[in-house]
């Protein structure tokens, strides 16, 4: 039986107002977008500042260190399976230090992020725990926010390091003939932070006049053997 013409009429005006629904949705949603785009960026690029503020005070460069990066790939000495970016920071056009991620796959309970600075005269300025599952009220000590020694956070023993004072087969924890004091009872997070952090400095070092003449948003290449 073919459709009479008031269910035809009917059919057409509901198809007909999905359609300006859909189109008044997808407007609403690009404006949206438009608006809070811009705050959603402002947010993630104090959030960066924040956080690389926290190993490298803003008043040691004058440069947009946001704008001043390198692209880093994927790379296994610094523990990363993803791309990252290397922060360059100057003053008056000279380096200053690099900024960067790195890694320590092997903690207790997993994968514990880093961020670290490294000076231009290759000293680790600091570096900081930015993620981690380590067990709440003992491994969780090597971050300063969950560390009970406020005065003298248990990761700050590594700020102002130089393998000239500390030899790169010290950097290890004490419990294992090195140079960095643990916690008794949980040495596994600190000994995965201590190894991680010596390497990210080595990896840094040698490395260093590469990442600081390359240009702007370059992305970094490791040469071959």
């Amino acid at each position: 039986m073919s459709a009479t013409p008031t269910a035809l009429r009917i059919a057409l005006r509901t198809a007909t107002i999905l359609l300006l629904f859909t189109i008044a949705f997808t407007a609403m949603m690009a404006w949206m977008h438009q608006i809070t785009e811009p705050i959603i960026a402002a947010t993630q690029q104090d959030a960066k500042r924040r956080l690389i503020a926290a190993v490298l005070p803003p008043a040691a460069y004058d440069n947009d260190l946001l704008a001043d990066v390198i692209d880093l790939p994927p790379t296994a000495a610094l523990g990363l399976d993803v791309p990252t970016r290397v922060y360059r920071a100057r003053r008056a056009g000279q380096p200053v230090a690099l900024v960067l991620e790195a890694a320590a796959p092997d903690g207790y309970s997993g994968r514990i992020g880093l961020i670290l600075a490294v000076t231009a005269d290759g000293r680790l300025a600091a570096v900081r725990v930015t993620q981690h599952k380590e067990t709440p009220g003992l491994g969780d000590y090597i971050d300063p926010k969950k560390d009970k020694n406020k005065a003298r956070p248990w990761i700050t023993q590594f700020d102002g390091r130089h393998f000239d004072e500390t030899p790169r087969d010290k950097w290890r924890v004490k419990k294992d003939g090195g140079a960095f004091d643990q916690q008794v009872g949980a040495t596994i997070s600190a000994r995965a932070v201590t190894r991680a952090t010596g390497r990210a400095l080595a990896w840094t070092l040698e490395r260093a006049a590469t990442l600081y003449a390359l240009p702007s948003a370059a992305t970094f290449k490791e040469k071959s053997p």
